[in-house]
């Protein structure tokens, strides 16, 4: 029999913790087959909120990073604070009785601001407040220095009188301008409210009556209303015409109004030395030379 087995024999550990030469040594941490455990990994890490850890952001992030802010603010310095982007100059197109002064003046476009900075929307409706004869107004940015104001005015297509005074009414209806009698429209009618001892008067008033002149104005074949020079209410159902070279038309109401004009132009090509025509019933119309 052999002698008896000690303890380190065994494997026990022995004075520091070690164990006998018959046991399986400890693999260093991190040390692997084919790996020296001094490698290390080539990403720093710090703990993480969770208490993982994060990889740092590499070189190459921090460069996209500064690249990325250095054009948001040359960007910004560019359209705000730059002397190259700024207001220089305002053009005015589509006047007809306003001037382009008028509406630069009424725009009050800031001049020497920051194109970008330029509200059109607000220069638009304060041209539209300042002047009633504007209809429409479309103010846009031309880079890289000018605003451009397309206007469209209002077209009168009757005129109505007070005090020697005339007031131009568009086909909405809207009481825009008030010019003295030398200043008033070529070939816009005179509105003449007859209707004093009308029915209708009392029934519809002057503002539905006036109306209804208006309707009627703004339905008129172009050939007729330049050679309208007073459409005369009577009654609601009572609208007629003075054309030049005493002609005359009735008209009737203010419905059917453009089965009334195609009419009216028809009749006055087949009867041109006409001097009455009628179309308040444009099925059946009738001309006569008075």
């Amino acid at each position: 029999m052999g002698g008896p087995t000690t303890t380190t024999e065994r494997g026990a550990p022995g004075p520091r913790g070690t164990k006998g030469a018959k046991s399986k040594g400890v693999r260093p941490k991190g040390a692997g087959p084919g790996r020296s455990p001094s490698a290390r990994p080539s990403l720093r890490w710090r703990p993480g909120p969770g208490g993982g850890r994060r990889a740092l952001p590499g070189p190459r992030a921090v460069l996209l990073l500064a690249i990325v802010l250095i054009l948001l603010v040359g960007g910004v310095w560019l359209f705000y604070g730059s002397a190259w982007l700024r207001v220089e100059r305002v053009t005015v197109s589509g006047t007809r009785v306003l001037t382009p002064a008028e509406v630069k003046a009424a725009a009050a476009v800031p001049v020497g601001a920051p194109m970008a900075s330029v509200d059109t929307d607000e220069i638009e409706a304060r041209l539209l407040r300042a002047l009633p004869r504007v209809e429409s107004v479309d103010a846009v940015r031309s880079w890289p220095h000018g605003i451009g104001l397309t206007v469209v005015e209002r077209t009168p297509v009757l005129l109505v009188e007070k005090d020697g005074k005339f007031t131009e009414v568009d086909a909405a209806g809207v009481r825009y301008a008030t010019v003295g009698a030398a200043e008033t429209p070529k070939g816009v009618p005179l509105l003449e409210l007859a209707a004093d001892r009308s029915p209708s008067l009392r029934r519809f008033g002057t503002e539905r009556l006036t109306a209804e002149a208006v309707q009627v104005a703004g339905d008129l074949p172009a050939r007729v209303a330049a050679d309208a020079k007073v459409l005369r209410v009577r009654s609601y159902d009572s609208i007629t015409l003075e054309l030049t070279g005493g002609r005359t038309v009735a008209w009737g109401n203010g419905e059917d109004g453009e089965a009334k004009a195609r009419t009216l132009t028809a009749l006055m090509k087949a009867a041109p030395k006409a001097g009455h025509f009628d179309v308040s019933a444009p099925t059946a119309p009738a001309a006569s030379r008075s």
